[in-house]
């Protein structure tokens, strides 16, 4: 049996004020497709300003949307490839 090897790096980039933070999530994969998302978290303005919570708040949303959308990729591949609607995959 032949093992391969594959990276893929996911790219984040943040734009924050003092009450939100938006993270943008983009993928590029081996056969070309970019797959983008955002994220958002705003901070409650009782809450201690940490921009690094909101960072990984707003990064998290933006990788679980990634990761919905990667497995819809994946789903409408596999009924091309079958000719036929297969069973939702599950995270």
């Amino acid at each position: 049996m032949m093992h391969t090897t594959v990276g893929w790096h996911v790219e984040l980039e943040f734009r924050e004020d003092d009450q939100h933070t938006r993270a943008a999530a983009m993928v590029r994969l081996p056969d070309g497709t970019e797959v983008r998302t955002q994220g958002h978290a705003s901070r409650h303005h009782s809450d201690a300003n940490q921009p690094r919570v909101g960072e990984e708040v707003a990064a998290a949303r933006a990788l679980n949307e990634l990761a919905m959308q990667l497995l819809t990729k994946a789903h409408g591949e596999i009924d091309a490839a079958s000719g036929r609607t297969s069973h939702p995959i599950h995270v």
